[in-house]
């Protein structure tokens, strides 16, 4: 029997569509290719040195070698309680209201587990990241989608979709700056929202993983510096992409106490909590200086231009992202019919260029392709000749795709 066949759960999810675009970037490096990855959002740059020292030194300690706590250190959860007042104005209690999770992704996902019955809706955005709808449809739960842009639409969109959802939907997702599509919200949004849920008893989960990626605007905000968002809301934070840690998998959630004490009881069924000396390496970052935060930042900022730059001159043009490690790419309109999947493989047949397709993200985001700004300025600069190429060849690459798949269809 077919693993579909076999799990409820697993039936519940459809064929992950990066799949079949990493293996065909499989297929071509094994071949000799040189494929330039913008497809997966993994910083390529080191962690900061000092966090690494910090690490090492900690792990030296024998007594660190042993079960950690699934709640996080108090240490940790003090820094992270000390970067939300020094960053946003907002007061949070370390013990009742901060826990320390794998990743946001881990979080999201436990959380989803923790307050999702089955047959329960939840409110997501879409085009969104994967684990923000899945993690309640793993957990039982089915979703209704709302857009992503942060404006009068949404706010109407949500009006309706709580007076027409049977049984009334229990939580919102909302993820700003936002990945895929870098867009940002305001406190005036944000406020709406609250008041709106407040009213209605529908739970926020807040995803601000790229809070400090952002580039020529004010810093981004954080819902919780609405006045009673903590009476229904939960942020999750992340070191991954603001220190370059991402496969350290540390992060947070801060926020509602009854979330956080949710979350705190179904992980201290799942694991331990990450290795200490991780967590001790994790508090220096949020403590110590924060140059490397400016730095990654200009980093981001710099290969942002060259990429959108690069490419307007070579024919496509794309918005340039205020924030995050994206750029959210309307397919060029010579390739638009072809869907989101179809463009991904031709650019990596013909420009050896890695992206992800927007149909990954959801059904509304397949006019799109998202490009991680994950390679440095002359790979960047590189794939931008090889993508100009490909669009002066577009009449007959896609002649060629569209013969090739309708012998497919025989």
């Amino acid at each position: 029997m077919s693993i579909e066949q076999d799990f409820h759960r697993i039936k519940r999810l459809p064929p992950y569509v990066f799949a079949e675009v990493n293996a065909m970037k499989a297929r071509a490096r094994a071949a000799g290719d040189d494929i330039i990855d913008f497809g997966m959002g993994n910083p390529d740059q080191p962690t900061p040195p000092h966090i690494v020292d910090k690490l090492i030194e900690a792990a030296r300690n024998p007594r660190a070698h042993r079960y950690s706590m699934s709640r996080g250190i108090p240490g940790l959860r003090k820094a992270l309680s000390g970067y939300y007042q020094r960053r946003f104005n907002v007061d949070i209690d370390p013990e009742s209201e901060a826990i320390v999770t794998l990743g946001s992704k881990e979080g999201l996902a436990n959380l989803a587990n923790a307050i999702t019955s089955p047959g329960d809706i939840v409110l997501v955005p879409n085009p969104s990241y994967p684990i923000h709808p899945y993690g309640f449809i793993i957990a039982g739960g089915s979703c209704r989608y709302v857009p992503v842009t942060p404006d009068a639409e949404f706010l109407k969109a949500l009006d309706r979709a709580v007076r027409h959802s049977v049984p009334k939907p229990i939580a919102l997702v909302l993820n700003y700056p936002s990945n895929p599509t870098a867009l940002l919200a305001d406190l005036d949004f944000y406020g709406q929202v609250v008041e709106f849920c407040r009213f209605h008893k529908i739970w926020i989960l807040s995803d601000l993983a790229y809070s400090e990626i952002y580039f020529d605007v004010p810093p981004p905000p954080s819902i919780l510096q609405i006045p009673g968002a903590k009476d229904i809301a939960v942020e999750f934070t992340s070191m991954s992409k603001t220190y370059n840690m991402p496969g350290w998998r540390i992060g947070f959630a801060a926020g509602n106490k009854t979330l956080v004490a949710a979350l705190a009881r179904i992980k201290s069924y799942l694991d331990y909590g990450a290795f200490t000396p991780i967590q001790v390496a994790a508090s220096a970052a949020l403590n110590g200086p924060q140059d490397c935060v400016d730095e990654i930042r200009a980093m981001y900022k710099d290969r942002r231009d060259v990429l959108i730059e690069g490419l307007a001159a070579a024919g496509w043009d794309i918005p340039s992202p205020q924030a995050t490690m994206f750029a959210w790419a309307p397919i060029p309109p010579a390739f638009a019919h072809l869907g989101s999947l179809e463009f991904s493989k031709l650019l990596m047949q013909h420009a050896q260029v890695a992206v992800a397709p927007g149909i990954g993200f959801g059904e509304y985001g397949d006019g799109f392709v998202r490009i991680g700004l994950v390679e440095n300025r002359h790979r960047t600069r590189q794939a931008v000749r090889n993508i100009k190429t490909f669009l002066a060849s577009a009449d007959t690459l896609i002649e060629s795709s569209e013969k090739q798949r309708a012998g497919t269809d025989r």
